[in-house]
Parts: C-alpha cells; sequence; structure tokens
C-alpha cells in the first residue's frame, strides 16, 4: 500500500521506516504544510507527525476535503484534549515514545479496514477526556449503556480500548461474524454511524440519542 507521510521536512522521526522487508507499506510520498498534495496523491493512508494536533489535522482535513484517505496522527502530546479532537475527527492517534515502527505499520493497515488505532497512552487519554466529558451527564449515560445487552457492553469496552472486530473475537472467543453482527446491533442502539461515533457515546463523550 502507499503512505502520504504528512510533516514538516526534518520532523519524521523514523528515517527507517518503511524497513525494505515492510510486508505492508511499499510506497512513501512525504508532503509538507499545508498538506495541498495529498489531494491529488493517490494514497491508502496518510501519516501526520505534527506538534499540535489540534491545529495541523485540521488543517489537513481542510487539504483533503471530504473524500481523503484514512488518517494517523503520531504526535508528542498526550493530553486528552488533542487525543479526543483527533478520535472525534476519525482518525488514529500515535504518541510519540509510546509505539515501535512495528506498531505503526500495523497502524498504517488497520486505517484501511476502517479500525481506528490508537497507542497505549493515546487510549488512556481518550478514557480521561470522556471521563470528564461525562462528569455531570452520567444519568443519560446509563441510560443509553442500559440499551446494550451484556456481551454488547463487553464488545463495545474492548471497542474502546482499540481493538478492532478480530482481536474482539480472539479475545472472547467468538467467531469475527458474531462480532459484527454485535457491532451492527450496537451501532443502531446507540444511532451511531460507525464505531469512533458509538465509542464515543459509550463514554459518554458524544451527543447520546434519546432514551
Amino acid at each position: 500500500m502507499s503512505v502520504a507521510l504528512a510533516c514538516a521536512e526534518g520532523t519524521w522521526p523514523h528515517g527507517d521506516w518503511p524497513g525494505p522487508d515492510d510486508p505492508y507499506v511499499g510506497r512513501v510520498l512525504p508532503v509538507g504544510p499545508p498538506y495541498g498534495e495529498v489531494r491529488e496523491a493517490a494514497v491508502d493512508v496518510v501519516v501526520l507527525r505534527c506538534e499540535d494536533p489540534t491545529v495541523s489535522f485540521p488543517e489537513l482535513q481542510r487539504a483533503m476535503g471530504n473524500t481523503g484517505p484514512p488518517v494517523i496522527v503520531v504526535s508528542p502530546r498526550r493530553d486528552a484534549e488533542a487525543v479526543v479532537a483527533v478520535f472525534r475527527g476519525g482518525a488514529g492517534y500515535l504518541v510519540e515514545d509510546d509505539y515501535c515502527t512495528c506498531m505503526l505499520s500495523s497502524a498504517v493497515t488497520a486505517a484501511t479496514v476502517g479500525h481506528t488505532y490508537l497507542s497505549p497512552v493515546a487510549c488512556a487519554a481518550l478514557r480521561e477526556g470522556a471521563r470528564r466529558a461525562a462528569c455531570g451527564a452520567s444519568d443519560p449515560t446509563e441510560r443509553l449503556r442500559a440499551l446494550l445487552s451484556p456481551r454488547e457492553q463487553q464488545v463495545i469496552e474492548l471497542l474502546s480500548t482499540g481493538l478492532g472486530a478480530q482481536e474482539i473475537a480472539l479475545r472472547l472467543r467468538l467467531t469475527e461474524k458474531t462480532i459484527r453482527n454485535n457491532l451492527s446491533n450496537i451501532y443502531a442502539k446507540l444511532d451511531a454511524r460507525g464505531s469512533t461515533e458509538a465509542v464515543l457515546r459509550w463514554l459518554g463523550a458524544g451527543p447520546a440519542t434519546h432514551v
């Protein structure tokens, strides 16, 4: 697959990525700010390396338009504000010094099938941001959670940690088809258009449905 590497010149920390034997990434196209070349590039995924994703990620989104490829953000920022903002935008998030290049290749591959990949620190920041957002709104959140069966609650809880359908199936010892059926039911019950919106509502960080 091909990747657009969106970052200022000289700021990418992995000069050896992708390696010559990388089984997933075959081509990398460097693109600098303001990322206008991304719209014309025929790439599968965009990796955005930036200092402040609350500024650079919206800039990239404007450059790509509404039909751009999936995005993975790589940043030193590890606070909840930055991670939640990126996650709301549908992008994965890797905190610097919290991942390896193998994980980066896995995140790129996961993005092509709709999986929003978070490094462990980013996942913790997302949950902290959701906890803060839920303060003062616990009753609507609890009513929303009560819509889900115990199994569906297990599935959405694992989904919120950054696992995909296949990984959840392995964890719960169920078939991937069963998990995908559970996810479809969860999206319908939470009135969510996909995994990102469902997780935000489950964690109390997104607009709740009328229950």
